[in-house]
């Protein structure tokens, strides 16, 4: 959260005390209880304990203390973290007609202008044909499978990039995922380094990481102060939620726009907006809701996709054994003679494996992409969790819980093979993508981009620490804060593995 200035807290008192003694009356007529929690204060409840630098080690913390629910209040507005996959299942899974709403926010969604994509959007007739919209294309592997060859083509063009500037790792994948994504929602394809629409992605797709947790802004509990003229004090984050706003809405309109121009031209090649926009005129409200599925798609796979394909490289920089391992079956099972393919997946089960643990072991999106809103009253368990409570899943303890998972912190592949009777550890993919009707509905593709990228690049790369001055530099494994969590920056080596791979990197794409 920015940091309270003078006039902030004045607001937060006033508006405290009113919410309190509103409270108060409320707590008489519902005396249920609510799982446990840290004890808030009077009037503010508990905003000095919400935390704000990786919210999620804060929340496990409050999970071995009270349980697997854990119960807050900001100012009136409670907030359920759960921190078990049996009751977020529980929850949000079999209890999904309640728990599908989504708050209103006004930080991210209403002044940044995310409010209109998927993520965003209540629960209701938009938001289903959102859906729809979504599972038509992408809703299976079935589905999906039509988009391989792109998925291929822009990954063998990534281990060219990465051959050629390996220094530059984290920037080549940021443009594949956008050029992956641009050519399945639109169309579009990216082929030179400094593309406008990816760089456009990236700066969106930055803004949102950082400033789209709920809660980091005062305005998100005192949705009054977004009446505020720019230039009042406290009010700076008005500025801020203009500029993004630009940009969001210039995502959702550049290349929605350039899809409309190629089906005018008779040129657009077979896309989700284009499936979505041919055989029939659309009106004003159909129209919008094209570009902003479309969007909704855009925006939810790029970022998420480059955070796991960059955990994998430091996975390989950190564990050569691992490696060694993955590139031993590829080599017995695929040859040195072509690259791996989606035809292979079947037959690479450590690939498989390894794919699984990067997204276990670095959770890309630790407590969940949206918060769930309750939509009608409930009891769980003997607790009331009223209508309009916020619920977050802790997605990182989940998959970092001991008691599902062997050894967490050890980046151990293995542990999803069965191997002398023990059957394999819980799929992360059961819980990394979200839970109910919230679930992530790119799944199967980001699924899929994980995979090849794994796979390609293991094929044809030996990934290593760096040695600088003859000292051996040993990355650190530590991860940014944002709503898609990131790892820091790190040094690696890249190298063709032998001349026969080098050759299969430089053969001409598509």
């Amino acid at each position: 959260m920015s940091t309270l200035t003078g006039v902030t807290l004045l607001y937060l008192c006033l508006a405290g005390v009113g919410v309190y003694l509103l409270k108060q009356v409320s707590a008489k007529k519902n005396r249920a209880l609510y799982p446990p929690g840290p004890p808030g204060l009077p009037l503010i409840g508990n905003i000095q304990d919400l935390p704000h630098v990786k919210p999620w080690l804060t929340f496990a913390e409050w999970g071995k203390k009270y349980g697997d629910i854990t119960h807050i209040n900001i100012l009136g507005q409670h907030i359920f973290v759960l921190n078990s996959v049996k009751t977020t299942v529980e929850i949000l899974d079999r209890k999904s007609s309640l728990y599908s709403d989504r708050p209103f926010v006004p930080m991210s969604g209403e002044l940044m202008g995310y409010g209109q994509t998927l993520a965003y959007l209540r629960y209701g007739e938009r938001f289903r044909l959102f859906r729809k919209n979504c599972h038509r294309v992408f809703g299976s592997r079935a589905a999906v499978v039509v988009y391989y060859p792109i998925e291929e083509i822009e990954t063998h063009r990534l281990l060219k990039r990465v051959l050629a500037k390996p220094d530059q790792l984290q920037a080549h994948l940021r443009h594949t995922a956008g050029a992956i994504i641009l050519r399945i929602c639109y169309g579009y394809e990216v082929k030179d380094e400094n593309d406008p629409l990816v760089d456009l992605a990236e700066r969106s797709l930055d803004e949102f990481s950082r400033y789209g947790i709920t809660g980091d802004f005062i305005v998100d509990f005192l949705p009054s102060l977004a009446k505020l003229p720019e230039w009042f004090p406290g009010a700076g984050f008005k500025r801020l939620a203009r500029e993004c706003r630009k940009t969001v809405e210039e995502l959702a309109a550049t290349p929605y726009e350039f899809v409309k121009d190629q089906m005018a031209a008779g040129i657009a090649p077979k896309s989700f907006a284009s499936d979505l926009l041919k055989d029939h005129t659309l009106s004003v409200e159909e129209d919008h809701n094209v570009k902003w599925s479309a969007v909704s798609l855009f925006s939810g796979g790029a970022d998420t996709t480059v955070s796991a394909t960059y955990s994998f490289f430091l996975a390989m920089t950190l564990f050569p054994d691992v490696q060694k391992k993955a590139q031993a079956e590829i080599d017995a099972v695929v040859g040195p003679d072509r690259l791996p393919s989606y035809a292979d997946r079947a037959s690479l089960p450590y690939i498989e494996a390894l794919a699984k643990e990067v997204l276990r072991w670095n959770v890309v999106i630790p407590t969940g992409v949206s918060d769930h809103s309750v939509i009608e009253d409930d009891i769980h368990n003997g607790y009331n969790i009223p209508k309009g409570s916020l619920v977050i899943p802790n997605i990182w303890f989940m998959l970092n819980d001991p008691q599902t998972y062997a050894n967490p912190s050890e980046f151990n592949p293995e542990r999803f093979l069965a191997k002398d009777g023990k059957e394999p550890e819980t799929d992360p993919r059961a819980v990394c993508f979200g839970f109910g009707r919230r679930l992530c509905p790119g799944l199967h593709l980001a699924d899929a981009s994980i995979w090849i990228t794994t796979a390609m690049s293991l094929a044809v790369f030996d990934v290593s620490k760096v040695v600088e001055n003859g000292v051996e530099i040993t990355p650190e494994v530590d991860h940014t804060s944002g709503l898609i969590s990131h790892p820091k920056p790190f040094k690696c080596s890249i190298k063709a593995r032998s001349d026969k791979a080098l050759a299969l990197i430089q053969q001409d794409t598509q």
